[in-house]
C-alpha cells in the first residue's frame, strides 16, 4: 500500500562536517565514524563542491567557508598539469594512489568547476574555477565514456552561462550532446529507450544532461530525447506498488536486464530527483515533480524495506539497501547525495509556494 509523500526535513550538516577534515571529504565511514583507511577521492570532493554551490543558489544554510576551501583545494591538488587530467584516489597520508583518475571522475570534477564558475559568491574562486575548467575541458574530446560526456555536459551548462564568449565550450556542449543522441539512436528500441545496452550508475544524469543542454540552446531534439528517456527510466525504477526502486548494483552490467532490485544506492535517488525537477522546470508538467518526490521518499522509508536511510538530526545517510537490511555505513557519497536531493526538493517546494502566493495576489 502506498503512503503519503514524506515532508522534506530541515537541512542538517553535522555529519558532512564530521566527514570533512582539512584535506577534504572522506570517502567512507564505519557506521557514522570517518574511515581513514580509505582516504579521499576527487569524486566525492567534487560532489562536495556541487553541494556547496547548490546551497548558495537555493538560499539554504551555507557550508562553512573552510569546508568549501578544502574541497576546492583538493580538486586543485588533484590536477596534473602534465596530462591535463585529475587524479582520483588519495590515501589518508596525502599520497596519490594513481597517476590519473577515470574519465568519469574527470567529467564529474569539470561539473563541479562549472558550478563554481557560475554560482560561487567569491569572485576569486569563480575565476579559479573558470580557468581550471577551460584548461581541463579539451581532453574530454578524446574520452570514450558516455558518463564522462554526461558529467561534462552538466558542467558546461553553468560554465557557458558564466563564460558566454567561450566558443570552444559552446561547440563542445553541442558535440557531446550530439554524441548522446547518436548513442540513443543506435541502441533505442520501443522496449529499451536508453543510451547503453545496460543500466548502471547515475542513470538519470543522461536524461538530465540532454534536458538542460536542450533548454539552454533551444535544441528540441535534445529536449525530446531527454524527456523520452527519463519517462522510460522512471517507469523502470518502480516497484509493483509504485515505490522508487533504483537499479541495483547486482544488475549493472547485465545486457538489457529488467533491473535488479539490490543493492540500492543513494546516488541513484539524487540523480533521479535532479533530472525530474529539470524536466518539471522546463515543461511545467506536474508529473515530474511527483516522480522527484517519489525518489526523495526513498531516503525516508518509501522503499522496498520501508526503512529510513537518514538521520534527520545529523543529516547522515546510510550507504544503501541490501535485500534484508540497510547498509549502516554512512560515507561521503551517500551524505552528499542525500543533501543534494534534499536541497533540490526543498527548493522545488519553495518555488511552488511562491507561485501560489503570486497567484493569490493577482
Amino acid at each position: 500500500m502506498l503512503r503519503e509523500a514524506c515532508p522534506a526535513p530541515a537541512l542538517a550538516l553535522d555529519h558532512l562536517r564530521a566527514m570533512t577534515d582539512d584535506t577534504g571529504l572522506f570517502q567512507h565511514a564505519i557506521h557514522s565514524v570517518p574511515d581513514r583507511a580509505h582516504g579521499y577521492c576527487v569524486d566525492d570532493n567534487a560532489r562536495g563542491l556541487l553541494l556547496a554551490m547548490s546551497l548558495k543558489t537555493l538560499g539554504e544554510e551555507q557550508l562553512p567557508e573552510g569546508m568549501i576551501l578544502a574541497y576546492a583545494a583538493f580538486v586543485q591538488h588533484a590536477f596534473n598539469p602534465d596530462t591535463k587530467r585529475f587524479r582520483n584516489f588519495m590515501s589518508f597520508d596525502r599520497r596519490w594512489l594513481e597517476p590519473q583518475g577515470s574519465e568519469d571522475s574527470h567529467g564529474r570534477t569539470l561539473w563541479s568547476l562549472g558550478a563554481v564558475a557560475r554560482h560561487d559568491t567569491c569572485a576569486a574562486r569563480r575565476r579559479w574555477a573558470a580557468a581550471l575548467f577551460a584548461e581541463t575541458l579539451p581532453v574530454v574530446e578524446g574520452f570514450g565514456s558516455p558518463r564522462a560526456w554526461v558529467f561534462t555536459l552538466l558542467g558546461l551548462d553553468p560554465y557557458c552561462a558564466a563564460m558566454p564568449a567561450d566558443k570552444f565550450a559552446a561547440d563542445m556542449r553541442a558535440g557531446l550532446a550530439d554524441r548522446l543522441l547518436t548513442l540513443l539512436q543506435q541502441v533505442e528500441t520501443p522496449e529499451w529507450i536508453w543510451f547503453e545496452e545496460n543500466l548502471s550508475y547515475d542513470n538519470a544524469r543522461f536524461s538530465e544532461a540532454l534536458i538542460v543542454a536542450g533548454g539552454a540552446t533551444g535544441t528540441r531534439a535534445y529536449i525530446d530525447a531527454g524527456l523520452r528517456s527519463l519517462a522510460w527510466l522512471t517507469g523502470r525504477q518502480k516497484s509493483p506498488t509504485g515505490l522508487f526502486r533504483p537499479v541495483g548494483t547486482g544488475s549493472f552490467h547485465v545486457v538489457r536486464a529488467a533491473g535488479g532490485a539490490f543493492d540500492q544506492q543513494p546516488v541513484e535517488a539524487a540523480a533521479t530527483i535532479a533530472a525530474c525537477l529539470a524536466a518539471q522546470r522546463l515543461t511545467g508538467n506536474p508529473r515530474w515533480s511527483g516522480e522527484a518526490q517519489c525518489a526523495f521518499d526513498w531516503f525516508l522509508g518509501g522503499n522496498d524495506l520501508w526503512e529510513s536511510l537518514v538521520d534527520i538530526e545529523t543529516g547522515s545517510c546510510r550507504d544503501g539497501l541490501h535485500p534484508d537490511r540497510r547498509n549502516d555505513n554512512r560515507g561521503g557519497e551517500s551524505v552528499v547525495s542525500y543533501l543534494l536531493g534534499l536541497s533540490d526538493i526543498r527548493n522545488a517546494a519553495r518555488m511552488k509556494a511562491s507561485t501560489r502566493r503570486v497567484a493569490v495576489r493577482s
